[in-house]
């Protein structure tokens, strides 16, 4: 399994959640059909709008930590680097 940081949102400019996985497929399925209650399932944020792939697990920790420190601003300039129609990447990983 290959360690990643991702960001899904509930919408467009809606609410941001940054997590980090060693399997994007399966967390972010478990996210799209509410497996686990907490955030997430609370403000319905399901939307894959953003990741990043990462060699090792500890990088990626690393990586989230440092873009949850972000501000709102800087987390929407970066989904927008590479998504800046807010597409759910949710198939892009199948």
């Amino acid at each position: 399994m290959q360690p990643a940081v991702y960001i899904l949102a509930s919408q467009r400019n809606g609410t941001l959640y940054t997590g980090v996985t060693s399997g994007l497929v399966k967390r972010t399925w478990e996210h799209k059909e509410d497996i686990v209650a907490g955030f997430t399932t609370r403000y319905g944020v399901h939307l894959l709008v953003y990741y990043e792939l990462h060699d090792e697990i500890v990088a990626a920790i690393t990586r989230e930590k440092q873009i949850k420190k972000w501000n709102r601003a800087w987390k929407i300039r970066l989904i927008e680097s590479t998504n800046a129609d807010w597409r759910d990447l949710w198939f892009e990983i199948l």
